[in-house]
């Protein structure tokens, strides 16, 4: 019934510095000073949606309340996340059918079910990030939001937020993506908006988790003159460029969603970072899997050919490009939790809960994946500045809620990096 529900919450759920090349930057300036501006790009399932239901929309037959009779019809009501819904036996059913986005092949991109329109809550500002539960506090940047209006940051007017449709995901250049392409003309706005209220001064660009692909790729796909001139520094927090093992084990577990979800490929490991040569992600008896045998994994596991293709022709180049976006860039991670680096399935049976073999990592991100930044960023010899933190004993959304973590981003964030 809420399996797309439960596939969303499932898949978005003292310190060493390791690398720094460039110029160092000055101590961190008084916060009642001048400061650069902040925009902020949360997470996946962080950011909140409205929808609206039009005449086209036809309710799943096994749910016919969905439709029938709806005071939803025709007006915006909250899509997600809407605790009350989810906790209904009766709405939830309803709520994870809006949620679903489809193929349309005649577009050659996703779109919501026919009948349901959708909308991002409060973008530009941080008060909409998902924070109705302690525990989304930590995951939804709300901690780092305090720890900023605490040093002197006002929301909308020196802090701004960025939340995005995280149901979707970029895909390759050149295949239509109308939600990428909507979020890029918004934020490059917003980031032009921050800096010309605050004196034309460039801004600080701050991601957390999936909110470090899009804000990569926005700045990848930006004129590198726009980004010098208006990114100050980019400080990522909690994202690596070679993925991690989440997605291949709730693909393997429904392998149909992967023609519902778009963002089911976004962190799938690379085979940049987890390629031939590597130790194999997946076990089986009769064969193992690197993330080059993607494709042959997730034609065993039962994705369909569309999903396959759709990872070969939109996901699996994204990743293949994920490259340095020559900005003052700091990379901040968690290492030392014990986080999911291999999964076995010996009989071959990818419908059953696998064996899962822990190494380091944040709890979510391998360490391979982590590291991998030094190289693909930090070894760029276009990337005049970069800096990687690795925070011992922080787990994934502890880079953005523990204390001294918290302290180490606020002081990357003021600090004033070169040009």
């Amino acid at each position: 019934m809420a399996t797309h529900l439960h596939r969303l919450l499932l898949l978005f759920l003292p310190s060493l510095l390791l690398f720094r090349r460039g110029t160092p930057p000055p101590p961190p300036p008084n916060p009642s000073a001048a400061v650069y501006p902040v925009v902020l790009v949360p997470g996946n399932t962080c950011s909140q949606l409205e929808a609206r239901l039009t005449d086209a929309y036809e309710p799943p037959p096994e749910s016919p309340q969905c439709g029938a009779g709806s005071n939803e019809r025709g007006r915006w009501f909250r899509l997600w996340r809407n605790a009350t819904a989810m906790d209904d036996p009766a709405v939830a059913p309803c709520l994870s059918d809006q949620l679903r986005v489809v193929y349309d092949p005649a577009a050659r991109d996703f779109r919501n079910v026919p009948g349901v329109e959708t909308r991002v809550l409060g973008f530009g500002s941080t008060a909409g990030f998902l924070a109705d539960t302690e525990a989304n506090k930590d995951l939804c940047m709300r901690r780092l939001v305090e720890a900023l209006q605490q040093a002197g940051y006002r929301d909308g007017e020196t802090l701004f937020g960025a939340p995005y449709d995280f149901r979707q995901a970029p895909a390759a250049r050149g295949q239509p993506c109308r939600a990428f392409g909507r979020f890029t003309r918004r934020l490059r706005a917003l980031v032009e908006r921050a800096s010309r209220e605050n004196g034309e001064k460039p801004v600080v660009l701050v991601s957390h988790s999936q909110g470090g692909y899009f804000a990569l790729e926005f700045l990848n796909r930006s004129p590198l003159s726009w980004r010098r001139k208006y990114v100050k520094h980019y400080v990522m927090a909690s994202t690596g460029p070679g993925g991690f093992l989440l997605p291949l084990r709730n693909l393997a577990s429904t392998p149909g969603e992967a023609v519902e979800a778009p963002d089911a490929f976004v962190a799938l490991p690379s085979p940049v970072v987890f390629g031939a040569g590597t130790p194999p992600l997946v076990v089986t008896r009769d064969r193992n899997y690197t993330a080059s045998d993607m494709l042959e994994f997730l034609t065993a596991i039962g994705v369909p050919p569309l999903g396959v293709t759709l990872y070969e022709t939109r996901a699996l180049p994204v990743q293949l490009g994920f490259r340095a976006p020559l900005v003052p860039t700091t990379c901040v991670n968690g290492v030392g939790v014990s986080t999911m680096k291999q999964l076995v399935y010996w009989d071959g049976n990818f419908s059953e809960t696998p064996e899962v073999v822990y190494g380091d990592g944040d709890g979510l991100l391998p360490l391979a994946s982590i590291l991998a930044l030094d190289t693909v960023i930090g070894s760029d010899p276009r990337q005049e500045y970069y800096k990687s933190i690795k925070l011992a004993d922080t787990s994934h959304a502890g880079v953005v809620s523990d204390a001294a973590a918290l302290k180490r981003v606020v002081d990357e964030i003021l600090w004033s990096t070169p040009m």
